[in-house]
This record gives structure tokens, C-alpha cells and sequence, in this order.
């Protein structure tokens, strides 16, 4: 759990964070997480976020931090992961006692103890009701913006009533983890904004309502547990008064909506129409600003969190770094200046010759190994030299990720094409 507080020049004048496995061991979590015995559910435990925002404040107000002077406040949460409020606790937040830390107070009050995340893969079974139940893969990808997905909220919601229907039936409200925070601060529930709605296989993004066929298809009487959804920059109201009283912040502090981390991502880069932010992790994630989105069955179309009129659109590749550091190792010694100078010494285009690589089944497209083409456009099975094979790597990277994203709706502007 990461804060940062900035002044009205955008300087950063406070950060802080608190690490979950180091600085909460009671819970015993690796990476933040419970990996579960079937190696598919995985989950983390609500209190422990709950205590995280206790501690992260204590160690502000050490600090001497001033929260009278914060006139705002708000987050961004990791995406499909949720959260299950049992019935009457939201009197609980509302009256919350600001003498005792807020995970005490909070401690009786989920009906669901550890939360699905966005690591869980288990509601396979799920994503397939959901899909045949609306008419097809395709079908709900033009409603919600993506076709089902193991770790949409939709899904696991379906899993949790399938599973425990007497625990559904005590949830009175259900958070996104964006939403949650955002309720922990005004002391009642918080809508789901549309951006990080956007990634549940829930909400209509054109119309920005939940669609009733795929609420139907997961667990029933789920719209009024999900509370209606509000554009992203949305001023929900004035923090609650717990905070006033155990910290000094002003009443007139606002509580704005939170939103997932990747919407939140574009918003903090800034991003306008037509431009592309790429992020070259362990998994490669490319997202844009768009106009005019045709939601595929390979990606995922957002609501986006800026102008709730346009979209912006998300695709994962699986093989990212991960990918390139094999390739250095394998053709350039282990040594980025070795892989640089090679790809340096090709020319652009690589003569015709271009690859396709995937040690792990890929997301965008579902495929594995090593695909090699040379000029004539003939399947090679051997290798290509060294540094061909690297600048083969690196354009079929950047190939992939225009193909998928011009499948989604981004156009090359004109002047880039005269370029």
C-alpha cells in the first residue's frame, strides 16, 4: 500500500508505503497474497488491507504530517479483485469509533474473509456460463468490453454464490478493492467507477450501466449489491469524520473516486487520443486512448477514466521481458550492450525475416513456441543467426502489438504514416 501526498505544483512533498509479507507477518501472505492448494484460487485478506491503511496513517502522523491542509483524496486499487461487505456493517463504517485502528472496528464486518484478485484463474467453468449464457464470447466482449475472463469480478462473484449461496445471500454490498478504499475514507459505500466497472464482464460500457443479462447470468439480485456506477472523477462527498477526529484532516476534505490501476495509469501518463503507453514488464501491458473502440475477442476495452465519452483500450502479452532476458542469454552472452550492438547491426525490416516467440502460452494470441519466417515467407524450424534472431524477436514484439491494437480500434494518424 503505497501513499503520496502532492501540492498544487504536482510536487511531491510525502511517500510512504507499507510492505504486507514485512511489515504485516501476521497474515502470513506471500507477494501480499495466499496462493491456495489448487494453485488457481488466490486470494488476500480484506483485514490486512484494512490494517495496511491504519498503519500507513500512524506513520504519517509520526511523521508530523499535516492532514489538515489535504483538500482531496484519492486511489487506485488492483483491478478484479473484491470485496464482500456483510449485511449491516455499513453502520459499522459509518460510526467507526476513532479511538480504536479501523481493522478493529472493521473486523466483524466481511461476509467473505480473504478476497479474490486478479491473479485467481478457478471460475473457468464460470467464464463459459457467462459467455453461452449472453450469446457467445464475441457477444460479451461488444457489451462489457472483454469476453470472460477467469479473474473478472463477474466470475468470481458467480463462483462465490455456485459455491457458498448462504454467504452471498449475507453480502449486502460488494466492492471493487478501488471502491472499498474509497469507502474506508467516507465512511459508506462507494460506487464503482465506470473505468475500473469496466473490467467485471458487468457493466455496458457504452451505455455505462450494468447489463441485466450478465448480472442474471452470475448471482441473482446483483445489481443492488454492486450500487450504481459514477463516472471515474466523481467527488463522492466529504471524508468521514473518523478521520478528522483520530488525524486533524478537514471536514471539507473531498473523497474522489477511486479507480483501477491500469485506468489510473493513463491518467497519471497523461495520455490524449492517439497516443500509446507500452509498459516492457514480465508481461508486456499496451493501453491507449481511443474513440471508437471494436472490443475483440484478444484485449479489453475500458471505460476511460478522464472522458467518460471515450475508451481506453488494454492488451496483455505474457511474453515480455521474460522473453527478451532468454534471447539475450541465448544470442548475446547475457549482456543488453552485446544485445543492443546486434540489433543495431540489422537492418529494419531484418531482410523479410520475422519471429514469433513464446516460451509460455501467450494471452494475445493464445500460442506457443518459437515461430520463425524467413523472406519467402517459409516456416524455418532451425535458428536464424544471432543477431537476426534478436531484431526478429524485438519487431515481432512491436508488430504483435499494433496488429492487436488496430484489431481494437487505434488508427495510425496520417502524419505517422507520411513518416
Amino acid at each position: 500500500l503505497k501513499v503520496i501526498a502532492i501540492d498544487e505544483q504536482l510536487r511531491v512533498i510525502y511517500e510512504d508505503n507499507v510492505h504486507f509479507d514485512k511489515d504485516l507477518p501476521e497474515f502470513k501472505t506471500q507477494g501480499g497474497v495466499y496462493i491456495h492448494g489448487d494453485r488457481l484460487t488466490v486470494t488476500s485478506p480484506v483485514l490486512m488491507w484494512v490494517k495496511a491503511l491504519d498503519m500507513i496513517l500512524e506513520k504519517m502522523k509520526s511523521s508530523g504530517f499535516n492532514f489538515s491542509q489535504v483538500r482531496a483524496l484519492s486511489g487506485a486499487g488492483q483491478q478484479h479483485g473484491s470485496v464482500y461487505w456483510k449485511k449491516g456493517s455499513v453502520q459499522i463504517l459509518k460510526n467507526a469509533s476513532s479511538e480504536l485502528p479501523l481493522h478493529q472496528s472493521l473486523k466483524a464486518c466481511f461476509s467473505v474473509s480473504n478476497s479474490p484478485i486478479w491473479m485467481d484463474s478457478s471460475t473457468a467453468s464460470q467464464c463459459s456460463a457467462l459467455e453461452k449464457a449472453v450469446g457467445g464470447a464475441q457477444h460479451l466482449a461488444s457489451i462489457t468490453g472483454s469476453r470472460a475472463y477467469e479473474r473478472f469480478t463477474g466470475n468470481q462473484i458467480a463462483k462465490i454464490y455456485s459455491q457458498n449461496p448462504e454467504v452471498y445471500m449475507q453480502t449486502e454490498r460488494i466492492s471493487l478493492v478501488s471502491s472499498f478504499a474509497a469507502s474506508l475514507f467516507l465512511g459508506a459505500y462507494a460506487p464503482i467507477d465506470y473505468s475500473d466497472g469496466s473490467g467485471m464482464n458487468l457493466l455496458q460500457i457504452w451505455e455505462k450501466v450494468w447489463s441485466a443479462s450478465c448480472l442474471d447470468a452470475c448471482a441473482p439480485a446483483l445489481e443492488e449489491k454492486l450500487g450504481c456506477p459514477v463516472p471515474s472523477h466523481s467527488v463522492l462527498g466529504p471524508i468521514s469524520p473518523y478521520y478528522s477526529q483520530r488525524y486533524g484532516f478537514s471536514p471539507d476534505c473531498k473523497i474522489v473516486a477511486f479507480t483501477g490501476d491500469n485506468p489510473a495509469s493513463l491518467a497519471g501518463m497523461r495520455l490524449q487520443e492517439g497516443d500509446i503507453a507500452i509498459s516492457l514488464g514480465t508481461s508486456d501491458t499496451l493501453f491507449l486512448w481511443i474513440q471508437e473502440p471494436t472490443p475483440a475477442l484478444e484485449g479489453h476495452i475500458l471505460c476511460n477514466p478522464v472522458d467518460s465519452q471515450t475508451y481506453m483500450a488494454l492488451l496483455c502479452f505474457k511474453n515480455g521481458s521474460l522473453m527478451r532476458e532468454r534471447i539475450r542469454d541465448d544470442c548475446a552472452s547475457g549482456s543488453w550492450d552485446e544485445f543492443s550492438t546486434a540489433l543495431s547491426s540489422t537492418a529494419a525490416g531484418n531482410n523479410g525475416n520475422l519471429g514469433f516467440y513464446f516460451d509460455v502460452m501467450e494471452i494475445t494470441p493464445e500460442a506457443v513456441g518459437i515461430h520463425r519466417f524467413n523472406g519467402d515467407n517459409q516456416k524455418v524450424v532451425s535458428d536464424f543467426p544471432k543477431e537476426v534472431e534478436i531484431r526478429a524477436l524485438i519487431e515481432g514484439q512491436f508488430m504483435a502489438k499494433r496488429i492487436h491494437a488496430e484489431k481494437l480500434g487505434y488508427k495510425v494518424s496520417k502524419y505517422d504514416e507520411k513518416a
